[in-house]
């Protein structure tokens, strides 16, 4: 047989070697890989710069050989870098996985925790992504990229997760950032923050098999409550954890603070929370203290009191794209020198009900109210809309209904219809409708909400002697001004 022969032969066989091989991968859209974990969790804190290196594995379990292609989504500005079955990302193709078995993705991540937020935030995100037969399965990276108090469930964003003290005390006093990733239920446990605590909050769109939400959440359940002590120079920060510039405005980074039914002893003091889908919520016969606080940049209400019991006094509420003030379903509420600026949504500076609906037409039979007893002294309710108060009377003769606005600033128009509270003003004591061209505010257009030099709610309160200074400690005036801010 000559060489030239045998050299056919020889090359004919490896290609069908090669061709019966490359027939055995498994081609159908049905396959389905899984991931050692979901998320690939890089949580050590660096305080110089430092790298770290963790791994994952991917799993065929079908009986026969696949081909897939790994990359990193984010590929041109990613801390992370992979690795798999040898081969350097951000992008490594036709990887074979044999039947019944794995490979590995190894994942790098280099951090320098003294770069400014806007190089190396807080939380560090990406995703590995692993395409087989026109399906992609993805795997989650998170690592965090500064040197700060990292408060975070043991498996990843999204989650919820218990912090508990033993019915004590927990002061957050380091001068490092808090940050919370995830939902944190508070329950058997008082946190305090002192005087200029940062406290920061992740949030973001999370998927599960079965629902997809917004995490990014601080729950105080029954046993559970706040406290914060900020000050006029030392404020305590509540807010996302995006710090970049064109984010400052952004709303919805985070859910919200919430406390929970019959949480207790809840006080915010010069406390600045903002950039939320709401700034909080207080439910069910649960309490909450508010004073010379701000609620701000939030895509729906900045308050929601739900049968519960809500003081608020010299706080500032502004830029909500929803309600100022969100008073349902019964409850005790008192506010004094308080400001509520409207002109972001569509909904009232304040609204007032006695009723909670149990179907979406809030149909008669599925009607619950509870008693309201809600007074205002002192306040600004405006905005851009003619009507800036809402009182929602559903439970007549059912319940008691009171409310009371004294020496207050609003605006009312068509509240005041027959078929909605025409007797509204014999609840009012000395109040000012305001009128579209009112002198008001310095600048509410750049959330300037002193008081202008000709503004009409100067001198025009009603002095509490309990009550001797403004939102900036200021005294106030024997005849004291309205709102928050005293001129």
């Amino acid at each position: 047989m000559s060489l030239k022969y045998l050299s056919v032969v020889f090359f004919g066989f490896i290609f069908l070697i090669l061709a019966c091989r490359r027939d055995e991968y498994y081609e159908g859209s049905d396959i389905t890989l899984t991931f050692s974990e979901d998320t690939l969790r890089i949580d050590t804190v660096f305080t110089t710069i430092g790298s770290a290196t963790r791994w994952l594995k991917v799993y065929n379990k079908n009986e026969q050989p696949v081909l897939v292609d790994i990359k990193l989504r984010n590929q041109s500005n990613s801390f992370f870098r992979i690795n798999a079955d040898g081969l350097k990302g951000p992008v490594v193709n036709n990887v074979e996985i044999n039947g019944n078995d794995s490979i590995y993705i190894f994942v790098e991540v280099t951090v320098d925790p003294d770069q400014p937020i806007s190089t190396s935030p807080f939380i560090i995100e990406d995703q590995v992504d692993v395409t087989v037969n026109g399906s992609t399965f993805t795997a989650h990276l998170e690592a965090f990229g500064q040197n700060a108090n990292y408060i975070t469930p043991s498996d990843g964003n999204g989650k919820g997760f218990l912090y508990s003290c033993d019915f004590g005390e927990r002061i957050w006093d380091d001068p490092k950032p808090y940050i919370i990733y995830g939902i944190l239920y508070v329950d058997s446990c008082k946190i305090i923050l002192p005087a200029g605590t940062r406290l920061y909050v992740h949030g973001g769109i999370v998927r599960d098999t079965n629902t997809i939400y917004n995490d990014g959440l601080v729950v105080f359940l029954k046993n559970g409550s706040l406290e914060t002590q900020g000050t006029l120079d030392a404020p305590v920060i509540i807010q996302g954890d995006r710090l970049e510039k064109e984010f400052q405005d952004v709303k919805s980074q985070w859910v919200g603070l919430m406390f929970w039914q019959e949480s207790k002893q809840n006080i915010l003091r010069h406390t600045i929370v903002k950039n939320s889908i709401i700034g909080v919520r207080v439910d069910s016969l649960a309490d909450l203290k508010l004073y010379a606080t701000q609620i701000s940049n939030t895509s729906g209400p900045a308050i929601i009191g739900r049968h519960a019991t809500v003081y608020g006094e010299n706080c500032l509420f502004y830029d909500n794209a929803s309600y100022g003030l969100q008073l349902t379903y019964g409850g005790n509420y008192h506010f004094n020198y308080c400001t509520v600026g409207s002109y972001e949504g569509q909904k009232e500076a304040v609204s007032i009900d006695d009723v909670q609906c149990g179907d979406i037409f809030c149909s008669l039979p599925n009607r619950r109210y509870n008693d309201l007893d809600a007074t205002f002294t002192n306040c600004i309710f405006t905005g851009s809309d003619k009507d800036e108060v809402s009182i929602i009377r559903a439970g007549e003769g059912k319940v008691s209904f009171q409310y009371k606005f004294t020496n207050c600033a609003f605006r009312v128009a068509d509240l005041l219809d027959p078929k909605n509270q025409p007797n509204f003003f014999d609840n009012c004591t000395d109040c000012i409708n305001l009128k579209q061209n009112d002198r008001v505010f310095l600048d509410n257009r750049k959330d300037d909400y002193r008081l202008d030099t000709m503004s009409v709610v100067l001198n025009k309160g009603l002095a509490l002697s309990n009550i001797m200074t403004d939102i900036l400690d200021k005294m106030r005036k024997p005849t004291p001004d309205i709102g928050c801010y005293e001129f």
